[in-house]
């Protein structure tokens, strides 16, 4: 058990709410103004953890923390002479069934090569001859136009990997992928060059969280923020209102410079997965 006095701790806390607040702050002032952005705000309307939740700091399980109050999470810790404080009590049985089921996942993502050949088209499948009303990103044209990207889906093969891109695919893409994917086969199909399962690090650590420390939370979400620039950059939308430059991945220099990018990102991840794999074994039982 390691004692963390109240002056460090308080130091640490407040050292990662600066971090986060420099991601969160613009996010809750566009909400407060009611307005809307495709690329900074995807990691809080597609993912559970919101802002608030982010902000807040963990060390993870067996750490006492000197003058911290029991709460939810946290159990007293009477020490005689020493000062009180809190410490993380175990995980709840849905906590733990999470953590199994990223082990076993990571396990599996780690034992295929990373692919690199998609060339970001999953963003072309879910506007694949879709009623220009139910675009899902409408306040962003479509750089191509409708005709064009049904042409560069129609040209290209679809090789998604990752179920929760595909079950957005219009039912005209469906039948285009390579694989027809399932939430049952997440674990035959994942594999690390895909920028969806690489964000979703984040997911599964902040589903873990506060017995995920709060830096690897905080990592894994600062690399999902620059994996879904790439995301968007690479999709069928017009982001240069956004400050963005597009990938064609259209050209074969488009899809040359995707595949690079995906690959540098794959090598980061495979970093945070093996420290969320970590994380995910230490977690202490109820």
């Amino acid at each position: 058990m390691t004692r963390l006095d109240e002056a460090t701790w308080r130091a640490l806390e407040a050292a990662h709410e600066q971090r986060v607040d420099a991601w969160t702050g613009p996010v809750l002032d566009r909400a407060r103004r009611r307005e809307k952005h495709p690329v900074e705000d995807f990691l809080f309307t597609y993912y559970s953890h919101r802002p608030g939740r982010l902000r807040r700091w963990s060390p993870g399980p067996g750490v006492v923390l000197e003058g911290r109050e029991p709460d939810q999470h946290w159990e007293a810790v009477p020490d005689g002479e020493l000062p009180g404080g809190a410490v993380l009590g175990g995980v709840p049985p849905k906590v733990d069934a999470r953590a199994r089921w990223v082990v076993a996942l990571s396990a599996a993502v780690a034992s295929r090569p990373p692919r690199f050949g998609c060339s970001g088209l999953h963003e072309w499948a879910m506007v694949y001859r879709q009623d220009p009303a139910e675009v899902r990103h409408a306040q962003l044209p479509l750089r191509l136009g409708a005709a064009g990207t049904a042409a560069v889906v129609e040209e290209l093969p679809l090789t998604c990997t990752h179920f929760d891109a595909f079950r957005f695919f219009t039912p005209e893409a469906v039948p285009r992928n390579s694989a027809q994917l399932d939430r049952d086969g997440r674990l035959d199909h994942e594999q690390g060059g895909c920028l969806h399962a690489n964000m979703d690090l984040y997911a599964h650590a902040a589903a873990l969280w506060p017995w995920v420390a709060s830096d690897l939370v905080a990592d894994c979400f600062e690399l999902a923020r620059r994996v879904r620039v790439l995301d968007m950059r690479a999709s069928p939308y017009d982001v240069s209102g956004l400050g963005l430059s597009a990938i064609a991945v259209e050209t074969v220099d488009g899809r040359r410079d995707y595949a690079e990018q995906q690959r540098a990102f794959a090598a980061e991840a495979a970093v945070l997965r093996e420290r969320l794999v970590a994380a995910a074994r230490r977690l202490p039982a109820a």
